[in-house]
C-alpha cells in the first residue's frame, strides 16, 4: 500500500487543516514547483476539492505560495486532466 504524504496547513482563522499531498511536481516553463493536494472536502456537486500551490521543496518549513498567473493555473490544468486521462484508461483496463 501507498503511503500517503500528509500535512497541515493553517488557514485564516488559525484552524489547523489536515491536507494530503496528491503530488508535486517541477515547471520547466515557470522554475517553480508546485503542489496540488485535497483537504478531502467536497464540493456542491460531491467532487473531491483539489488545491493547488507554489512551494519550495529544501524548505523546512514550507510556506505555500498562491498561484497568482494564469500561465501557471494552465499548466497545473493541463496536468490534472492528463492524470485524470491516465486514471480513466487504468479503469478501463481492470
Amino acid at each position: 500500500m501507498e503511503e500517503k504524504m500528509t500535512f497541515t496547513v493553517t488557514d485564516e482563522e488559525g484552524n489547523n487543516i489536515e491536507c494530503e499531498a496528491l503530488f508535486t511536481f517541477e515547471s520547466d516553463e515557470t522554475g517553480k514547483n508546485y503542489i496540488v493536494y485535497t483537504d478531502n472536502s467536497v464540493d456542491e456537486e460531491g467532487n473531491t476539492k483539489v488545491f493547488a500551490s507554489i512551494y519550495t521543496p529544501d524548505e523546512e518549513n514550507t510556506m505555500l505560495k498562491p498561484i497568482e498567473s494564469d500561465k501557471e493555473w494552465k499548466i497545473i490544468e493541463t496536468i490534472l486532466e492528463e492524470l485524470q486521462q491516465e486514471a480513466d484508461k487504468m479503469g478501463e483496463n481492470e
